[in-house]
């Protein structure tokens, strides 16, 4: 079993829209597989401008040691993006081929309200490389249909020697809460109980793909996965952003600095956003003084007001 994956043709590239039968082919693996890959979707050179800045903030967060927003070890770093439109580029964080398939299975003009990455820090001389246990980042009690889309883009070519995530196809429909251990809130909510783990690998085992520079991921927030060891010698930052459903009722609101608010207002006033976003404007130099301070992964509320 493979990871469905989307290779857009030349014409729905520069349309930014897939024709039926890509889209098609989109949905139906994200219903059976809760992970579809989009390739060749994002311009190489906008992904080396933001990877060039986000390794030095890695490395920053990393030498906080204790204090690092690190999500269940040191090698697997929590970190937003520089929150500025110097480093907001569209065709990353609202492309409109990965919104057209997220409006597809959510319902029309997803509410993005989560925006991070996750980056696998090269093992220091001494260390045993770690890695995260399975786990669910639904670590609450949620819809057992779709509800929420997360969307990962690598910034480099992603292999099992960076840190390519481990992923374990079909979970996200087949399991609920009580697969999991630990409570929300903990660094290690959400983990998948062991005797269940042993029981789907011999009918669908876990792998860890090889994911190209320029695609997207699409993934259901219920699959599980777990963070892998990177064992180069370079930083690999895979950024996560998170689409609801627009009648789920999550309370996050995403914090930018002011200055891409007329970023949001053009793709909006040509037909290109398709999103609800809700912000917390600030001050750009305000959010840039501020941005690595954010918490680990699972201290985030991903659930709805009931």
């Amino acid at each position: 079993m493979h990871p469905g994956v989307i290779q857009p043709s030349s014409t729905e590239i520069k349309n930014q829209i897939l024709n039926s039968k890509n889209l098609e082919m989109a949905v139906r693996h994200m219903h059976e597989d809760g992970l579809v890959i989009l390739e060749d979707v994002v311009p190489h050179e906008h992904l080396e401008i933001l990877n060039r800045r986000m390794v030095q903030d890695a490395q920053t967060l990393r030498a906080r040691g204790e204090d690092s927003p690190f999500n269940y070890n040191k090698g697997n770093i929590q970190q937003d993006a520089p929150p500025v439109a110097k480093y907001f580029f569209s065709s990353i964080f609202a492309n409109p081929i990965a919104t057209q398939i997220t409006s597809a299975v959510l319902g029309p003009r997803p509410k993005w309200t989560f925006c991070s990455a996750n980056s696998a820090m090269p093992t220091l001389l001494g260390e045993q490389p770690q890695r995260q246990p399975v786990h669910s980042d639904a670590d609450f009690a949620h819809p057992a249909h779709p509800f929420a889309l997360v969307l990962n883009v690598p910034l480099v070519t992603t292999t099992p020697e960076n840190g390519s995530t481990e992923i374990w196809l079909g979970t996200h429909s087949k399991f609920g809460m009580d697969a999991q251990e630990g409570v929300h809130g903990e660094r290690a909510s959400g983990r998948i109980n062991e005797a269940l783990l042993r029981q789907r690998e011999k009918v669908s085992p876990p792998m860890q793909p090889i994911i190209k520079k320029g695609s997207i991921i699409v993934r259901d927030l219920r699959l599980w996965h777990a963070g892998m060891p990177n064992s180069t010698e370079e930083v690999r930052v895979m950024l996560a952003m998170i689409h609801f459903s627009p009648w789920y009722r999550n309370r996050m609101l995403l914090q930018f600095g002011e200055d891409i608010k007329p970023v949001l207002e053009t793709l909006e006033q040509q037909g290109k956003l398709g999103l609800e976003v809700p912000v917390d404007w600030l001050d750009s130099n305000e959010a840039m003084a501020s941005y690595l301070d954010s918490g680990f992964g699972n201290s985030y509320d991903f659930d709805q007001e009931h």
